[in-house]
């Protein structure tokens, strides 16, 4: 009720029952007056209060983000860079992810080693590619201790970074390896033609539509696409042995695509240690760890929506268009 409201009644109230007394009203009206400024104060405090939180709220939710891998401690410490998740563009794993966090960790003056912590079943060679080339160029400008903790998975793509570390540790229950590479794509006019429907396609070369689900494949692109992943497991295998060399033991098909756990890729010269990330930090250094990221911060659902529908949106395009999908190591 507003105040001009309760003004009126309370005029109206006072004339009919005290007519002659029109002094009595004014208690009514200066109660009135009172708790409209009270209900009014109430109203501007609730408004007040939520744009605090409608302004701090996001602002706390990109803190994290905004400051992850920033040392406010100038004691030594040994930095972690995590290579968590799919090996792919737009990924958290992604080299514009990783390297940022790379940079940062090789750059600060207090940070004595360098820890890249894997967790990921590979993905696109590319990516590693970028990611190994970046390192490698880090390294040179500031020589740092510089080694991979595999957790849970360190396969293909991910293996294809780990082992340009100065040492690689896996714990007893890790899966490494999957030396190799994978092309995949569906093959659905079998099914279109039951239906009696089909799908017209005009290329400029005979195997430039090879990865059309739609039509059918021929035997030379068939062949094409074999030879494509073939040479690219190659490449990964040579370049595996280039960097393990002898401490891989003969007589092992190593470019099988098998994975191995811990123990065992310890044994044949998959890796050089067994241990986990704060095992090998308090037992090579025993100094705190600084965590450098990328890390996903803050609630999802809010702070990066519009990236979670973007991923959406292009894995259910990839997932319909094989034929754009390129060769992995996973």
């Amino acid at each position: 009720m507003s105040f001009f409201k309760r003004l009126n009644w309370g005029a109206t109230r006072v004339e009919r029952n005290h007519p002659a007394n029109e002094q009595d009203a004014v208690p009514g009206l200066v109660q009135a007056l009172l708790a409209d400024r009270k209900s009014e104060r109430r109203a501007s405090i609730i408004r007040t209060s939520l744009y605090v939180v409608m302004v701090t709220a996001p602002a706390l939710l990109f803190m994290p983000n905004l400051f992850s891998g920033w040392s406010f401690s100038s004691g030594p410490v040994v930095g972690v860079v995590h290579l968590d998740g799919p090996i792919e563009a737009g990924a958290p794993a992604s080299a514009d992810r990783v390297l940022p966090a790379l940079r940062r960790a090789f750059e600060a003056e207090n940070v004595k080693a360098v820890v890249l912590s894997i967790d990921s079943p590979g993905g696109a060679p590319i990516e590693s590619e970028r990611i190994n080339d970046v390192v490698a160029e880090l390294r040179r400008k500031n020589p740092k201790p510089f080694v991979a903790v595999i957790n849970t998975l360190g396969t293909s793509a991910a293996y294809l970074v780990a082992m340009h570390a100065d040492t690689i540790y896996a714990g007893r229950y890790s899966i490494v390896g999957s030396i190799g590479a994978v092309m995949e794509g569906w093959d659905v006019h079998q099914v279109l033609a039951k239906y009696d429907v089909s799908r017209r396609v005009y290329a400029s070369g005979e195997l430039k539509s090879m990865l059309n689900p739609y039509i059918p494949m021929s035997d030379k692109a068939d062949a094409e696409a074999r030879e494509l992943v073939v040479g690219m497991g190659k490449r990964f295998n040579e370049e595996m042995r280039a960097k393990r060399g002898n401490k891989l033991k003969p007589g092992i098909d190593y470019g099988s695509g098998g994975v191995w756990p811990g123990p065992t890729a310890k044994e044949i010269g998959v890796v050089d240690e067994l241990g986990t990330l704060d095992s090998v930090v308090a037992k090579r250094w025993n100094l705190p760890i600084k965590d450098f990221g990328p890390r996903e911060h803050g609630m999802p659902f809010v702070a990066t929506a519009s990236e979670w529908l973007t991923g959406v949106v292009s894995q259910t395009t990839l997932r319909l268009q094989a034929n754009v999908d390129g060769v992995k190591f996973r």
